[in-house]
């Protein structure tokens, strides 16, 4: 099995070639091998593939190779055989491994973007020895951003509550996530966002696991907790439609649930028992 080992560790000199996760705004510079699969380049330095990025990092290490995240000008020219894909077409194009630096790189590199000065007095920010960036003037520091969000599969009995939120396609049900806001536990968030949401209480709140999704920075905190009272309303517009699903249902309403999202995985769980 592959593992990463994340590092803030630069290489003084490049003599070995590593991965380089490459973007393009948010889109990721991906080449197709004679065999039809997506890859990452793997070279010494871009400017190998007539490309100057406009800044990089070394993050750290993936089975013992170097991994670069890199921003790329909006005018990059591809090299050939290239293309830039976003994140979301690339699960399960892109082998696992590489996927999960894929999702470690893109964030590193929209801080690096958005922090070149200081949000208190606008000095140019400077590389601090840890993941972070600090004003030389006020000593203000900038540390890449982590939002965490719960996402929960609430269960009644032999169903689960699937929603179509508004702003996802036609057809599209899945489980029902949320943000922390400040102050508040992870419970207390799955409590809240469920009652804002679709206006149920719950009970019996149990972890079941945790994800980076990088769209933009988000921690995905999974639940699995049990139906306590009350009947489906949908509150705030968010929600366009939610109701009550036994494991046939879903199966019929879902497509197969991919197993590198933890909606997916969460909704797996209940369809396996």
């Amino acid at each position: 099995m592959s593992h990463f080992i994340s590092s803030l560790s630069q290489p003084t000199e490049r003599t070995k070639v590593g991965w380089w996760f490459a973007f393009r705004g948010p889109r990721l510079l991906v080449a197709q091998t004679a065999a039809g699969q997506l890859t990452i380049p793997a070279v010494l330095d871009l400017a190998e593939m007539g490309l100057a990025p406009l800044r990089s990092h070394c993050f750290g290490l993936l089975d013992g190779r170097a991994c670069y995240a890199a921003e790329l000008p909006e005018e990059a020219a591809l090299p050939e055989n290239y293309q830039f894909m976003g994140l979301r077409q690339l699960f399960g194009q892109l082998d696992e491994p590489l996927m999960r630096v894929a999702m470690r790189a893109l964030p590193i590199v929209d801080w690096d973007r958005n922090h070149q000065f200081c949000g208190h007095c606008a000095t140019p920010l400077e590389p601090a020895q840890d993941r972070a960036k600090v004003c030389p003037q006020c000593n203000l520091r900038a540390y890449p951003r982590i939002s965490p969000a719960i996402i929960v599969l609430v269960q009644r009995g032999e169903t689960i509550l699937l929603a179509h939120s508004a702003r996802h396609p036609q057809g599209f049900y899945s489980v029902l996530a949320g943000f922390a806001e400040p102050g508040e536990t992870l419970e207390e968030a799955v409590v809240r966002e469920i009652e804002e949401e679709v206006g149920l209480q719950v009970q019996n709140i149990r972890y079941f696991g945790s994800q980076p999704w990088p769209f933009p920075d988000s921690l995905m905190i999974g639940f699995v907790c049990e139906y306590a009272g009350g009947e489906i309303q949908l509150n705030d517009g968010e929600i366009a439609a939610a109701d009550w699903y036994t494991a046939e249902s879903a199966r019929q309403l879902l497509t197969p649930p991919a197993s590198v999202s933890i909606a997916g995985q969460l909704i797996e769980s209940f369809l396996q028992g």
